[in-house]
């Protein structure tokens, strides 16, 4: 891939209007909504944990549950949001994720919090397919990566929101309102949702100008691409097997970084919401600096082969530190290595993203986004069960720190076998 190029891009863009910016704001607070609603089990287990009684494992069970439905959900909504749209696929999922959270208010043993988070599971798994769809409809190639990098850092303000306001709304009022709460309020997203959202040609404040320039890249081809094919498609794998390999570690960090803080530092309900602030400002950058060198480098005059495949290559080798983690010996050193892992993930992850668009027609985009949602999800239920089994036997995150820091270099390796090229893909 050294040697590709690309044609240069156009110039600057003058008197274009930024209306799809507006649309790419939806997707961020759509993102931070589901990652509050995803973290708050991970900020409330030590809570949670001492009321309950749950061990390791009943927790890794809880999580593995949540992972099996967003496996199944995600292959259904990548294949609802091509059929669907964006607008109703993103509401249908909204919904399902908004009740699954709510009803963790009202779980009160390890099967039902795990009933619940199945719900939440499916109706989460909806988010990524659903925002990838609309980028692919709003944004032309050249501007896909940095608007999927905006919206994808809503996840970390997410991340962050959640320890800020989950402990005190915990403190004044208990851990099950801190989920009706969360939930109730989050209905306002939707209703901005179905205010504002449609396609670009059907969208009244949408220019002729801005139209035109979503509309740049050369026509996608009509034709359908079937699942079956798309299976058989070794650049489909190329998508699922990146996701296969990094999104457990996403999740490991998501689920777990709490308990690893409140264990190793000895911290409480309040006092790790701080450093995982710290973690995930860091992480906001890493998502939006992703996005941006990959777009600036294509901009360069560097092919997306180059410059996506450069920039994950980058961001896997920023990510090994975390092998030291377990070994900090202060907190904030731990904050660091953690949170520069979490930021070279997420800038990886915007990368990976823009894949399909970048290989596929936006026909079958979603399920694409689908197929490697799940299989993500797959091996976010492994990682689930092994984490849960580390901890309960040796109490030890040495071991998982060691897969999380090999594993993204592994997953550019086996990108770059199945898609050399990156090459569109025929619709036949």
């Amino acid at each position: 891939m050294a040697g590709e190029m690309a044609p240069a891009s156009a110039g600057p863009e003058t008197r274009v209007g930024r209306y799809r910016w507006t649309v790419c704001g939806l997707l961020f607070a759509a993102t931070a909504i589901n990652y509050v609603d995803r973290q708050m089990i991970g900020v409330l287990k030590p809570t949670i944990s001492a009321e309950l009684g749950w061990s390791e494992t009943a927790y890794a069970d809880i999580v593995f549950w949540f992972t099996a439905a967003y496996a199944i959900g995600y292959l259904a909504f990548g294949r609802i949001v091509d059929v669907l749209g964006a607008r109703i696929g993103y509401t249908i999922a909204f919904l399902i994720w908004t009740l699954g959270h709510t009803l963790c208010g009202f779980a009160g043993t390890a099967l039902q919090f795990s009933m619940a988070r199945f719900v939440l599971g499916v109706g989460e798994s909806g988010n990524f397919p659903a925002g990838i769809k609309a980028v692919s409809e709003w944004f032309p190639a050249r501007e896909r990566a940095l608007a999927t990098g905006i919206f994808n850092a809503g996840a970390n303000v997410g991340a962050i929101v959640t320890p800020l306001i989950v402990p005190v709304i915990t403190v004044a009022y208990g851990w099950r309102a801190a989920f009706i709460i969360t939930g109730i309020f989050s209905l306002g997203w939707l209703v901005a949702w179905l205010a504002f959202y449609r396609r670009p040609h059907e969208h009244p404040r949408l220019s002729a100008a801005e139209r035109a320039h979503i509309d740049s890249d050369p026509a996608d081809p009509v034709t359908p691409i079937g699942w079956m094919r798309l299976l058989r498609l070794r650049e489909t794998w190329a998508f699922a097997v990146g996701k296969f390999l990094i999104d457990p570690v996403w999740w490991l960090f998501l689920f777990w970084t709490p308990d690893f803080l409140a264990k190793t530092y000895h911290l409480d309900l309040l006092g790790f919401g701080p450093p995982l602030v710290a973690i995930y400002l860091i992480s906001d950058l890493g998502s939006v600096a992703g996005g941006w060198a990959s777009s600036r480098l294509m901009q360069r005059g560097l092919s997306a082969n180059v410059a996506r495949k450069l920039t994950m290559l980058v961001c896997a080798l920023l990510v090994t530190p975390i092998f030291f983690a377990q070994h900090a010996d202060n907190l904030w050193l731990a904050v660091c290595i953690i949170g520069l892992a979490t930021a070279a993930h997420q800038a990886f992850s915007c990368n990976l993203y823009t894949l399909p668009s970048d290989m596929f027609p936006r026909a079958a985009v979603g399920s694409v986004i689908g197929i490697g949602g799940t299989v993500g999800a797959i091996g976010g239920m492994f990682m689930a069960k092994f984490t849960g089994y580390v901890l309960e036997t040796t109490g030890s995150y040495t071991p998982i720190f060691a897969v999380a820091g090999s594993v993204y270099l592994l997953a550019v390796v086996l990108i770059h076998l199945l898609s050399p090229r990156l090459a569109r893909v025929e619709a036949r």
